[in-house]
């Protein structure tokens, strides 16, 4: 599970989601939730009148995309909050409260994409961000809950559930109401309390700003896991795919990340001073369309290995669903050639011929896939980069950039 939800991290970039993701200003408008000081116990609180929410307004507005994005800057930023709390009351604080006021809640509430939209949120949040929510405190629950409730609870883990507190009509003000959980002082004003709260009132949005069919239908197409610095690529049997990379000064820094999604494949990094040429192959898939991404080759088909380019970086075979992460201080200006190949195990023939029905039957003959992400950095900003590539999926550590003085170039980590 954590290495599904690393993996997850790195692929959709949440580590900077509150660096790089705006709220639309519809989001701003109505969307009515926000953060309200803290519980007793030190925990951020976090409330969502979420019976004030067009939820069927939002999807039709923004996508369903939009709003699970939004969702995770909430997560990330209760994290953030739960550092700053440890800090400020001097005892480690990992989770917080959500307060959840249902008034308004009513069957248009119930809206077949809306509800399918919540249960997905749901599913990632509980993937990615278990044990983060120390209670919930749902408050005004209507008539209508039990059938929400009925919807989305099997959906919802044991322990989180355990942390639920529902309170119908005005139960919440009584003893073992709210009042136990957080300081009366900061009990919002719509709940009785005398607490100015800032959160959007919500409300129904106007249908001229729902977006237009074709605008749905490009939502759909850029999900969330579209929205990546990484690319994918197919690799063929006999067809590898090649990135190029010029350099211009020595001791410039090539950096590399990579995760094998299907096949075995061979990684290879080649230095040549010819520029390479770019011969592009669509990957025909079994499905018979054409994938995203094309297979690029440029090594010439008359290129000499030791004449016209040479290996700067020994071959490495990786496996199916490994994620490789390395670094190359490169010696000469020129074009350095990342080149990822299908792995072709010694075997007999007859056996070859066996393995190949076999992966023609299963769909996955002479093909594999991986996706990729690249970065240079000249020579003195390496080190004043560690500090962040460290903290990237898997390096642990990074190989040293030896000074010019001793000319020992010592290049390249690959972990897994």
């Amino acid at each position: 599970m954590l290495c599904q939800s690393l993996s997850w991290r790195k692929q959709h970039q949440v580590d900077y989601i509150l660096q790089t993701w705006q709220p639309p200003p519809i989001l701003d408008e109505y969307y009515a939730g926000g953060w309200h000081y803290h519980d007793k116990d030190g925990r951020p609180l976090y409330i969502l009148r979420l019976g004030q929410i067009d939820t069927k307004g939002l999807v039709k507005a923004l996508g369903e995309e939009a709003i699970l994005r939004h969702v995770l800057s909430i997560n990330e930023d209760g994290q953030k909050r739960c550092e700053d709390n440890t800090h400020q009351f001097g005892r480690p604080i990992s989770s917080w409260t959500c307060l959840v006021d249902l008034e308004g809640l009513n069957m248009r509430h119930l809206w077949r994409p809306g509800v399918k939209a919540l249960l997905r949120i749901i599913e990632v949040v509980e993937a990615n961000y278990p044990e983060t929510l120390g209670r919930l405190l749902i408050v005004r629950a209507p008539r209508v809950f039990p059938v929400l409730w009925t919807l989305v609870s099997p959906f919802i883990n044991e322990n989180t559930r355990q942390k639920f507190l529902i309170y119908s009509g005005n139960n919440y003000q009584g003893p073992g109401g709210i009042a136990d959980y957080l300081d009366r002082e900061i009990i919002p004003d719509f709940l009785g309390g005398e607490c100015v709260c800032n959160i959007p009132e919500g409300g129904l949005i106007p249908k001229s700003l729902y977006q237009t069919d074709e605008d749905a239908e490009m939502s759909d197409h850029i999900r969330l896991w579209a929205e990546t610095i990484y690319q994918s690529a197919w690799v063929c049997k006999g067809a590898p795919h090649e990135i190029a990379v010029e350099i211009l000064e020595e001791e410039s820094v090539i950096t590399w990340d990579f995760d094998i999604l299907r096949g075995d494949v061979v990684f290879s990094l080649f230095h040549s001073k010819l520029a390479p040429e770019n011969r592009q192959r669509d990957t025909v898939l079994a499905t018979g369309s054409t994938s995203t991404s094309s297979n690029v080759q440029l090594i010439g088909k008359n290129w000499t290995l030791g004449v016209d380019y040479s290996m700067v970086q020994t071959s490495l075979t990786c496996r199916e669903g490994e994620s490789i992460q390395g670094s190359h201080v490169t010696r000469w200006p020129g074009f350095y050639i990342l080149q990822w190949k299908m792995h072709s195990p010694a075997c007999s023939s007859s056996m070859a011929r066996v393995d190949d029905v076999l992966a023609s039957l299963q769909g996955t003959s002479h093909r594999c896939k991986l996706m990729f992400y690249f970065e240079v950095l000249a020579s003195e900003d390496f080190r004043g980069s560690m500090s962040s590539l460290e903290s990237c999926s898997g390096f642990s550590q990074l190989s040293g950039v030896t000074n010019s003085s001793n000319k020992s170039h010592s290049s390249s980590l690959i972990s897994r």
